[in-house]
């Protein structure tokens, strides 16, 4: 059986590791004449079954099971112990039915160890590898391109053309090309756009490649969309990234990050105590705190009311978490229009979020439909809106009725720790004695001088000590066998793992000879189903 080894992952997409006959390793997701990797693919029969047959059908053609890869049909469940690499023959007739695809793709997804590599053939293209990927396929063979040549069309991620238009034309100068090659250039384009593919997983930028690609079809777009609302897709997808989160399309709102951000902030964060909350518009400078605009905000507020920023995708941001990805991640266009999903999507984030933590008094300082929004999340909350802006938000007559607005009303004790905390790790332990020290992306949090955690300069999240894992005593905790880490933590030593664990996150490694801090590479989920790869990198172990 070929090992598979997961190098990097992005939800279902994974760059990983694949051994070869001889002993050489081929790097994933990639396309390549799989008979040269398993001989037995040459030998294998009743592989052209499609897989809409239902199961008396396939009883009467067993399926060769003492082979690799090993065939996947909807109808058959897969051997749970499986690892090494499984085909799913003839699922390319499934594509153009994006529910039914995922119908059959995800319940096996579960079942099949995450170290497994998944081959689909027949199927990739340069314009669908990327979503072939992002469902989580590694391994693709030239069939699908080699059709489209003896077609006569000429393949690029944007989609195919007639040949000989797209030579004469030179849309690309590859060395099929040069020679009016079809066949050749073909076949370079979708290894170029799986290279591609790999270097974007790595670089934590696949998602926006995916955005990019996924409007060459209609049915792509479809399969993104509803991949992005299934459970495993979400708890493989990392919490935070070191790259900017680009926010250039519609799908944005959709994605994992910013959804999980929304969910967080309406029923994980802890607001501070006040009566009072101000909404304020965001910034092109992140954090806000840093632009010119909020400076200007705060000196008129002056800590009298709770700040909350409106922005799109993310809907809403308390000012105590502004530093966390995303928040201080992304870039979008600014416009000046919000079309009819964002300000659905941000209006109903305001409304739950004022449901559950009213005010005595909001404040809107904020112009157009920016202002609208809030005020109609605020009467689905009950609440009535007070407006201070009839300009422009710095302009300074507005500043200063936000700041006679606010006279008289008590000073709010800004809680970042409480804020963060709460969270992050959906915990609020005692703050009380616990002090912010340090300046941005250089900040640590004392306890009598002893630090309990220090904050991650590229996505503003807390690292706790081991004295920092002493206030927060449940959740996020992976358990392992009775050993000593000698580095970090690989998935064949774990026993059990909180399940809110997602790669990115902070954890506590617990076991009977030692413990140790470190910050998840995999899910919970792949972490107890792995048999390799790493499931903890770890910063530091205490022998006990």
């Amino acid at each position: 059986m070929k090992r598979f080894s997961v190098i990097a992952r992005d939800g279902l997409a994974r760059v990983g590791r694949l051994e070869t006959i001889n002993g050489q390793e081929l790097y994933l997701p990639d396309a390549c004449d799989t008979e040269n990797i398993f001989p037995s693919l040459a030998l294998q029969k009743r592989t052209n079954i499609p897989p809409v047959e239902d199961a008396s059908f396939i009883a009467r053609f067993p399926w060769p099971s003492d082979c690799e890869p090993e065939m996947l049909h909807p109808c058959l469940s897969p051997d749970a112990s499986l690892a090494g690499t499984v085909m799913t023959p003839n699922w390319h007739i499934l594509l153009q039915n994006p529910r039914r695809f995922l119908q059959y793709l995800i319940p096996r997804k579960t079942q099949v160890p995450p170290d497994t590599a998944w081959y689909l053939p027949a199927a990739a293209l340069p314009s669908n590898a990327a979503i072939l990927v992002c469902a989580g396929y590694d391994l693709f063979d030239c069939t699908g391109v080699d059709l489209m040549s003896a077609r006569g069309l000429f393949c690029l991620p944007e989609g195919q053309y007639p040949a000989k238009e797209a030579f004469s034309r030179e849309l690309c100068s590859c060395p099929g090309c040069t020679k009016e090659d079809l066949l050749t250039h073909n076949r370079d384009a979708l290894r170029k756009e799986l290279a591609l593919i790999r270097y974007r997983i790595m670089d934590g930028t696949f998602p926006e490649m995916l955005e990019m690609r996924c409007r060459t079809d209609p049915t792509l777009v479809s399969i993104i969309r509803l991949l992005a609302a299934e459970p495993c897709t979400e708890k493989a997808t990392p919490v935070n990234r070191t790259k900017p989160l680009l926010a250039t399309s519609t799908d944005t709102l959709r994605r994992i990050e910013i959804v999980r951000w929304r969910d967080r902030v309406i029923h994980r964060y802890k607001p501070p105590a006040a009566d009072v909350a101000v909404f304020l518009p965001c910034s092109a400078k992140k954090p806000y705190s840093l632009s010119n605009s909020h400076q200007k905000f705060s000196s008129a507020i002056r800590q009298r009311a709770h700040e909350l920023i409106v922005t799109s995708p993310l809907g809403l941001v308390p000012r105590e978490i502004e530093i966390l990805y995303p928040a201080a991640h992304y870039d979008v266009p600014v416009t000046g229009y919000w079309d009819h999903e964002e300000r659905h999507l941000i209006q109903d984030t305001i409304s739950q979020y004022l449901t559950l933590h009213p005010y005595r008094r909001v404040i809107s300082h904020l112009g157009g439909d920016a202002h609208t929004i809030v005020t109609d999340a605020a009467e689905a909350a009950g609440l009535t809106v007070e407006s201070t802006c009839s300009r422009h938000p710095t302009d300074p007559a507005d500043l200063a009725c936000l700041h006679e607005t606010l006279s008289g009303e008590r000073k709010v004790k800004m809680a970042f720790l409480k804020g963060m905390l709460s969270y992050q790790f959906g915990y609020v332990p005692d703050t009380s004695g616990l002090v912010l020290k340090g300046r941005y992306k250089k900040q640590v949090v004392l306890e009598n001088r002893r630090q309990i955690f220090s904050i991650d300069p590229y996505t503003g999240f807390l690292r706790p000590t081991f004295d920092g894992w002493r206030i927060l005593p449940t959740g996020y905790r992976v358990y392992i066998d009775n050993f000593l880490p000698q580095g970090d933590i690989l998935a064949p030593g774990v026993i059990e793992a909180d399940p809110a664990i997602r790669p990115g996150d902070e954890v506590f490694v617990v076991g009977d000879t030692a413990m140790a801090t470190g910050r998840a590479v995999m899910g919970a989920d792949e972490m107890v189903r792995s048999g390799r790869g790493i499931a903890v990198k770890v910063r530091k172990v205490k022998k006990l």
